[in-house]
């Protein structure tokens, strides 16, 4: 960081990642129309950064570049430098990476470009050195390169600038490619991620290796519904593996972002809440499914972690994410051990067990620094007890001891930097994830602290006539004007978590608030003409400069489940509740639209084709009644994962009119044993109902006939 007191217009910026640039010597400004009129009133091109707080290259070439004083004389004479956060503003960083992608053929963090006045990007890439290494021009001459060509050959920069736009438009139109909605479709989707799988260290593909936690859960609910043995194995033994490997924290727990290797042992040490939120409900899903112990406690540790570190326990509200780095001269160091630092801390028998079991030793996991280990499961406890003959219960605590001494001790250490932003779409994931959590293993505060957070973000972010904020607070109390519009998934994942809380809670303000936000959805995204729905509205000139003009329609999981077929799973949802058939019939134009060209994204299609499945299946709902005597019945009823399933708990004084949706308010206050107040469960299969039962073995029974 540049220590000068001086400041630039990022000072009045609220996002973590702006901030940490406001001392550079870059005239860096923010996003915004004033800053390409700017750019107009010059005649001079836009020099674009986004990046996040998170992202470690980021800041490596913030330090090698923007803060070295000669390149940034030469930005401020040349260029109007735009600095972007991509978690702030997703709608401007999905378009250019389009764009950058579309001239270099690859994207990421940082992403740099050089813009025309109006916004039309002629030249990108990501990283770029400061001086001419790695195989890639230095920035310096890039910067003079692009300043030469803009002043001498803009003919030939605006003919790019064109043609750049024209692609983006193209690639992400989806017109005319519509097919048929079958489940040969989606089982052709299933059989493409089978083909990804590694049978060896699960996950899919090789290095570097991401979660795809849609693609998991439409393994696991192709292999539950199905028998599908080949499924089965690729969801569970990827979730296991991950489990073990260093892309999870094995002192902290949660996950890192994704692992540089193929044994999942060396990640990328950021965390996101996006992931975490994800993952967590890949794994409360796979014990339902499967009902294997392990995964339950990977859940439970996940959640351990986002409570301590990436939640507002006071207010509700799950913060952004936490950095790999305390420096960047470190890569993973503060949750990373040499044998000696574990020794230090540790008896001899302690470091016998932890050193085996983690594969702690001298020569370590990361290619920087050779002594440090990634701590990952290197052996069964069994094998390491029977290795140290040790009996398994002596050999078990001390490995608690091991890990709770560890994690002490690296919480001592300087904390990577987490970012207290709470975004309405990750938040929404978390209140699901979290919702779903304290059904299916009875985690304690879990189902409370996502409703404290769904109602902040309700009372905060969300205003019918105005709609939905992407931001709801800021770090440091810092301003939430001038205030960031909603996106698709802004409003999708909320949608969904609504329903969530809901079906959990039996309080009809929650459905009452998916309703609308549903309405809200095909009011300001919904395209009447093309079918689909639009990623962000367009609702003033701010939102047409440069590639944002541009209309994105989004389909696949990046790693976010896709808003087109999140939004069609939710209105299908609604449509259940409420008997709206346009909206089923709009879910359905939804997916048609994108069902000849689908297959093409492979394991980026997890979250349509599970939307596809809730479309063919006919819906199961699962309505249990009662006060806590009814426990039993409901873990009955979440005994397995199924896309098409709502397992929906009321008490007695819900059970009335008034207070359920449409399409259960002419039958559930009928039932003819709501007056016994004894606990009743009572399973529907579309339009038809069995009748109630009492006890779990019936419900089990009821629920097998489906």
């Amino acid at each position: 960081m540049n220590s000068t007191t001086a400041t630039n217009a990022l000072s009045r910026a609220r996002s973590a990642y702006l901030r940490s640039a406001l001392h550079q010597p870059v005239q860096w400004n923010e996003w915004g129309p004033e800053a390409f009129a700017l750019a107009e009133r010059e005649d001079k091109p836009v020099l674009l950064d986004i990046g996040a707080v998170w992202c470690h290259w980021c800041h490596v070439m913030d330090r090698e570049s923007y803060e070295d004083a000669r390149l940034a004389a030469i930005i401020n004479e040349h260029f109007i430098a735009i600095k972007v956060d991509r978690d702030e503003r997703p709608d401007v960083d999905a378009r250019y990476q389009a764009a950058v992608q579309s001239i270099s053929g690859q994207g990421g963090w940082p992403l740099t470009a050089v813009l025309t006045p109006d916004g039309r990007p002629f030249f990108g890439g990501t990283y770029f050195p400061r001086d001419d290494r790695y195989g890639r021009p230095g920035f310096e001459r890039v910067l003079l390169t692009m300043a030469d060509a803009w002043k001498l050959r803009r003919d030939e920069v605006l003919e790019t600038a064109g043609s750049v736009i024209a692609a983006i438009e193209h690639n992400e139109s989806f017109a005319g490619k519509s097919g048929s909605l079958s489940e040969s479709l989606a089982a052709r989707l299933v059989a493409s991620a089978v083909q990804q799988f590694d049978t060896r260290f699960g996950g899919f593909g090789s290095q570097p290796k991401f979660p795809h936690p849609s693609a998991i859960d439409m393994l696991m609910e192709t292999a539950t519904r199905t028998g599908d043995a080949a499924a089965k194995q690729a969801a569970a033994f990827t979730l296991r593996q991950m489990a073990r490997g260093g892309v999870y924290d094995q002192l902290g727990g949660g996950f890192h972002r994704y692992s540089v290797d193929e044994r999942w042992v060396v990640p990328h040490f950021e965390k996101m809440l996006y992931d975490n939120a994800a993952l967590l409900r890949n794994y409360v899903r796979a014990f339902q499914s499967f009902q294997l112990p392990d995964f339950a406690a990977v859940a439970r540790d996940t959640i351990r972690w986002m409570d301590e570190w990436l939640s507002d326990q006071e207010q509700g509200g799950f913060y952004a994410s936490q950095d790999a780095d305390m420096t960047l001269n470190d890569d993973g160091d503060y949750f990373t051990w040499k044998l000696d630092e574990a020794s230090a801390v540790l008896t001899a028998e302690e470091l016998a067990v932890a050193a085996d079991y983690y594969d702690i030793g001298p020569i370590g996991d990361m290619h920087h620094n050779p002594a440090k280990n990634v701590l990952h499961i290197r052996h069964t406890l069994e094998t390491v007890a029977s290795k140290l003959q040790l009996d398994p219960e002596t050999a078990e605590a001390l490995l608690n001891s091991a890990r709770s001494k560890l994690y002490a001790a690296r919480a001592s250490r300087p904390t990577p930097f987490v970012d207290r932003t709470v975004y309405t779409n990750w938040n929404a994931m978390a209140v699901s994830a979290y919702l779903e959590a304290a059904q299916v293993l009875r985690v304690k505060g879990a189902k409370e602290f996502a409703l404290k957070t769904l109602d902040r973000i309700l009372q905060q972010a969300w205003n019918e006539p105005t709609g939905l904020a992407h931001v709801v607070a800021y770090a440091d109390s810092l301003p939430r004007e001038p205030r960031i519009a909603g996106m698709l998934d802004d409003y999708v994942f909320l949608g969904h978590a609504c329903l969530d809380a809901w079906e959990r809670t039996g309080e009809i303000k929650y459905f009452n608030a998916a309703d609308s936000i549903t309405e809200q959805i095909v009011l300001r995204f919904y395209d009447r003409t093309g079918l689909g729905f639009f990623d962000a509205e367009q609702s003033d000139a701010a939102s047409t400069i440069g590639a944002l003009r541009a209309r994105r329609k989004p389909l696949q999981d990046s790693p976010t489940p896709a808003g087109d077929p999140a939004a069609a799973w939710l209105l299908l949802r609604i449509h259940d509740l409420t008997g709206n058939n346009e909206l089923r019939e709009m879910a359905e134009d939804t997916l048609e639209s994108f069902a000849g060209v689908v297959e093409h994204f492979g394991l980026y299609a997890g979250t349509y084709q599970l939307a596809l499945q809730r479309f063919l299946l006919p819906p199961v709902q699962v309505m249990v009644i009662g006060d806590e005597h009814a426990d039993e019945l409901e873990a009955a009823a979440t005994a397995r994962w199924a896309v098409n399933k709502s397992v929906i708990r009321l008490t007695h004084e819900q059970a009335v009119a008034e207070n359920l949706p449409p399409m259960l308010a002419e039958s559930i206050p009928h039932l003819p044993m709501l007056q016994s107040r004894s606990p009743l469960a009572v399973v529907c299969r579309g339009a038809q109902c069995l009748p109630p039962v009492s006890n779990a073995d019936a419900l089990l029974t009821a629920l097998g006939t489906y």
